[in-house]
């Protein structure tokens, strides 16, 4: 009996080993520039100016194995996106989403860029055609003022 129950494992684990396919064989082929573009979208959480993918640091590149690993378990891109957005909040974004209160992040630039081009042109405009018409009122000079003024453009000439 013990022979029977030594020969049915031997058996289970060649089938095991070459029936079933495991993680290393499913694990479908990385492509490096998606993993590249993903990283790229992910702030560093040491070096907060810097996106995952430029980021030196041992974090970003723990990050950027974390969505080589995911992405080749069959994940989307979208999937391992939420996955950093879970652990981390929307501040991991580089790019924060289009809606709600990050849309003043979107808006507010644009606003500013719009008041300062028309106070621009309004200044412009003012300057260019807000002192036509007007003359400035004559200067009173005095009769010997005038003679020496005159007597000094006749010497020049």
């Amino acid at each position: 009996m013990s022979r029977v129950a030594i020969a049915v494992l031997i058996a289970l684990v060649l089938l095991g080993s070459t029936g079933h396919p495991t993680a290393a064989q499913t694990a479908k082929p990385v492509n490096e520039d998606l993993v590249h573009d993903i990283a790229a979208q992910l702030r560093c959480v040491v070096c907060q100016n810097l996106s995952v993918a430029d980021s030196p640091s041992e974090m970003a590149s723990q990050m950027r194995a974390i969505i080589r690993e995911r992405l080749a378990a069959g994940e989307s891109p979208a999937d391992v996106q939420r996955y950093f957005v879970d652990r981390y909040g929307e501040w991991i974004l580089l790019s924060p989403p289009r809606r709600g209160f990050n849309l003043l992040v979107w808006l507010l630039p644009l606003a500013a860029v719009v008041v300062g081009l028309a106070a621009a042109a309004a200044l412009v405009w003012r300057w260019t055609h807000g002192h036509r018409g007007i003359r400035p009122p004559p200067v009173a000079v005095d009769a010997a003022m005038s003679e020496r003024i005159r007597r000094e453009l006749e010497g020049r000439s």
